[in-house]
């Protein structure tokens, strides 16, 4: 595959410089075409030079990484944000980036997200994609590769792979899910509590609320009235049963 053509947008000098030395050090599979420092100057580099790939500072002044993305409306090159501010990494999963860099840039960081990038960049050109519609494309073949005993589970760092009794509750935030596992492990997922229950196996999971997936067969310890509808999993965790799921809940519970 040839080199992915890349666009560094950022308000700092410095930053743009160690970015593009970075990349011209590290990373073979890219090739640094131009830098931007403000949103108006890459919109017109965008126009000009096409780029596969823009590394997009999220803090400038002005128009911040957010709103120029909102400006470019559809967009055929794929994102990886910068960030000083690692707060603003759930907001950046939200705008289809294929992955967020905090700084200062760690070479492994940026070389895994490189990775993913070439990823992306190698999935059928007849498929039309844009590169945000790329990214989703790829998580979604990972969450719906369905079993009965593991599963794929999409992060910001590629993928893990949990085994149903490893999975001990899912927790929706807005559009996507924290997955929180044995030993105190916890995963940010870019797919949708929807898609997990639409996947995981229905004997060994129960959707007890919109925000709540817990794992009945494996996790479930105790089922409480005192402060309304909870379910008490491994590890004392609380967690709500809402009342139009709770028939169904007893009824699921009174099986296993």
């Amino acid at each position: 595959m040839a080199k992915l053509r890349c666009l560094i947008v950022d308000d700092e000098f410095n930053c743009r410089s160690n970015l593009q030395m970075l990349i011209e050090e590290y990373c073979p599979d890219l090739q640094v075409i131009d830098l931007a420092d403000s949103a108006e100057k890459a919109r017109a580099l965008i126009k000009e030079i096409d780029p596969d790939v823009v590394f997009l500072d999220i803090k400038m002044p002005g128009e911040d990484g957010f709103s120029f993305l909102k400006s470019a409306g559809t967009y055929r090159f794929s994102v990886v944000f910068t960030t000083a501010h690692n707060q603003f990494a759930l907001k950046a999963f939200k705008a289809n980036a294929i992955d967020y860099l905090e700084k200062p840039i760690d070479v492994d960081d940026l070389k895994n997200a490189v990775a993913k990038l070439v990823k992306v960049h190698e999935l059928p050109s007849e498929a039309g994609a844009t590169g945000s519609e790329a990214v989703q494309k790829a998580l979604d073949s990972l969450v719906t590769k369905k079993s009965q005993e593991i599963i794929a589970i999409p992060t910001s760092d590629g993928f893990v792979m949990a085994r149903n009794e490893e999975i001990v509750y899912l927790e929706a935030e807005e559009n996507y899910t924290y997955i929180h596992l044995t030993e105190n492990r916890k995963f940010f997922s870019c797919g949708s509590i929807k898609r997990y229950e639409d996947v995981l196996d229905k004997n060994t999971f129960f959707r007890t609320h919109r925000s709540y997936i817990v794992n009945v067969a494996h996790h479930l310890k105790e089922f409480s009235r005192k402060e309304g509808n909870m379910v008490i999993l491994t590890g004392n965790i609380k967690v709500p049963v809402a009342r139009r799921t709770l028939p169904d809940f007893l009824n699921q519970i009174n099986t296993i």
